[in-house]
């Protein structure tokens, strides 16, 4: 799965490799589900849209924070498979954590008790883009028992009810078979999109069977991976510190 990334890329050099605004950028080194934060869709690529890590679908009666989609089955799964046809998005990052039980990648329980989390990246840092699907989903109204003006929607400023709700704007990252790196890691990984073979722009543009041929693991040779410290298992926690290298247990 995908649980955790980062996203601390100057804003100059995101909107260079990106071609889009990212003016409200706020570098993150654990960026986490229920956060808001940037992505581009496929309505708007000249401008990352910040939405919330969790995606819930437009026909829900209440939230379901989705942080994750299964490749092999995003096109059958009601809860993704409009999102899937309808609105594709890059989920823009430099690094993703995951969690090794135990303490080396491979020793399973031999390692120690807890988990010790990695942070794979590209050997040279550049940001990249994961395959995401959002949604727009508005919250049931909240039913009323009061009789005056504003059970009939009646606002002192006349817009309508305070009580009515807003559009909530939500995401989801894909995930595939990993990669050999990753492999030692976790059973899944973000699907990483290849911008030099096309991979972005067919993403956002093309039919859901092209789309769908996209959704395989990315090749490990350029990407890296290291134990970092356990802070990062708090979302609370923000800090250069959380990507730098510590010894595994």
């Amino acid at each position: 799965m995908c649980g955790r990334y980062t996203l601390f890329t100057p804003t100059a050099d995101l909107e260079a490799r990106f071609d889009a605004d990212f003016s409200d950028h706020e570098p993150s080194y654990n960026c986490a589900p229920g956060q808001s934060l940037p992505v581009i869709t496929d309505e708007d690529p000249s401008e990352a849209t910040r939405m919330e890590w969790g995606l819930t679908p437009s026909w829900a009666d209440e939230s379901f924070d989705l942080i994750n989609a299964r490749a092999e089955t995003v096109r059958e799964k009601r809860s993704f498979a409009d999102a899937f046809e309808r609105r594709r998005c890059l989920v823009p990052a430099d690094g993703f954590y995951e969690w090794v039980d135990g303490g080396r990648p491979g020793d399973g329980d031999r390692g120690g008790s807890g988990k010790t989390p990695y942070r794979v990246a590209f050997d040279d840092s550049r940001p990249f883009a994961m395959a995401g699907i959002y949604e727009r989903w508005e919250p049931p109204t909240p039913e009323t028992t009061q009789t005056g003006l504003g059970a009939f929607g009646g606002g002192n400023d006349g817009s309508g009810s305070a009580d009515d709700p807003e559009v909530v704007e939500t995401f989801s990252i894909v995930t595939t078979e990993p990669n050999d790196l990753v492999a030692d890691l976790h059973h899944r990984m973000a699907v990483v999109l290849d911008p030099d073979a096309g991979e972005e722009e067919a993403w956002l543009r093309a039919d859901p069977d092209e789309a769908a041929g996209l959704l395989d693991p990315y090749p490990s040779d350029d990407l890296t991976a290291h134990p970092v410290s356990t802070r990062v298992n708090s979302p609370s926690v923000d800090a250069p510190e959380l990507i730098e290298s510590v010894e595994a247990r």
